[in-house]
């Protein structure tokens, strides 16, 4: 009897084991990608976590930041042709960008001494808000902020991309909010000049609020992605909180970017799981969260499995605390670095040095 049992406990398990590999298979993505998508959205999410509980403890002035927005920005910055010069994609991103950096490789340390204003903060030095990198080795343009200056700085780089032989491409991020501003207007005009048009991915995280204002109150058209419709752009509209959709059409339209020389505007629709920043409170909001919604699905299909998860989650949680830790302990900028990459000549302008 007891035998009868043993096997019928094996037969189950096998059933099961059988049914999550057929799951997994049914995902359109390797398994390999996948984990490593989950793995880097977890990451950026505890960092961005983390640089919350930073700004709360009083351990620096201001937060913003992109939770939330994890699956549209790993799913882009692991399909960049990362690299410095034209040859190598321009990334012209907004204040929302960490998952995206994250997924280039950056280090959680470094979003750390940005965000408690440190001299050793690659970036700036410790001289501006969170989430405004920089990084000249990956193409990476220092993010600004007055909202949505990037649409037009973007096109200077893809003008130089498509001055040369290259298959390289411009990408720009950005609000919805800020489409309202006559940079967005002035891109996708000069993106789509009849024989002169620009190898750009002209992208919008549209969450449906600028600061305090709803989307609904301010936008007649049915969608941003709409607007490049009448300038022959190619448009699509996707599921930002979908990691494998996201995925997928990225590769698709930066496929066409790279091989056409034209222009795409693509607006992706993601949630803002702490508000706009510190300054509306950094609370959490109770909207679709991209990250335990792609686990759900990865551990229903047999892509990972509890203990996995877990130890994932507390393993960033512990990088991200002893770095903060660190950093508590490293230097502020001083008086005498204040000029420091402003003029040409400065023997300490060089990022390299800094």
């Amino acid at each position: 009897m007891a035998q009868t049992q043993t096997t019928g406990s094996q037969k189950k398990k096998a059933a099961r084991v059988k049914m999550a590999k057929k799951s997994s298979r049914s995902l359109p993505l390797e398994k390999p990608l996948l984990k490593t998508m989950h793995e880097l959205m977890v990451k950026s999410r505890v960092l961005e976590e983390r640089l919350i509980k930073i700004y709360k403890a009083g351990e620096s002035f201001f937060w913003i930041g992109g939770p939330g927005e994890e699956a549209w920005g790993v799913a882009l910055g692991l399909q960049v042709l990362k690299g410095h010069g034209p040859a190598y994609d321009y990334l012209h991103l907004h204040y929302r960008a960490t998952p995206t950096l994250v997924a280039m490789g950056m280090p959680m340390i470094d979003a750390v001494r940005l965000m408690m204003s440190k001299a050793t903060d690659p970036s700036t030095g410790g001289r501006n808000f969170s989430g405004h990198y920089c990084y000249p080795q990956w193409n990476v343009v220092p993010i600004s902020s007055p909202i949505e200056v990037q649409y037009t700085m973007a096109i200077g780089t893809a003008r130089a991309q498509q001055r040369r032989n290259v298959k390289s491409l411009t990408i720009v991020t950005g609000g919805d909010a800020g489409t309202a501003e006559g940079d967005f207007a002035s891109c996708l005009v000069w993106a789509s000049r009849p024989g002169n048009e620009l190898p750009m991915l002209i992208t919008v995280q549209n969450n449906r609020w600028g600061i305090s204002t709803d989307y609904a109150s301010q936008h007649g058209e049915v969608s941003i992605a709409d607007r490049g419709k009448a300038f022959g752009i190619r448009t699509a509209v996707i599921n930002g909180n979908d990691p494998i959709e996201t995925y997928i059409k990225l590769q698709e339209l930066m496929a066409y970017v790279r091989k056409q020389r034209k222009p795409v505007l693509l607006e992706a629709m993601v949630s803002r799981l702490y508000g706009h920043s510190s300054a509306s409170g950094a609370n959490p909001i109770p909207e679709v969260d991209c990250v335990r919604q792609f686990e759900s699905k990865l551990l229903s299909a047999g892509v990972i499995s509890e203990a996995e998860v877990k130890e994932l989650w507390s393993r960033f949680e512990e990088e991200g605390r002893q770095a903060q830790e660190l950093v508590r302990q490293e230097p502020s900028p001083t008086p005498d670095s204040i000029w420091r990459f402003t003029y040409v000549d400065d023997e300490n302008a060089d990022w390299r040095k800094f």
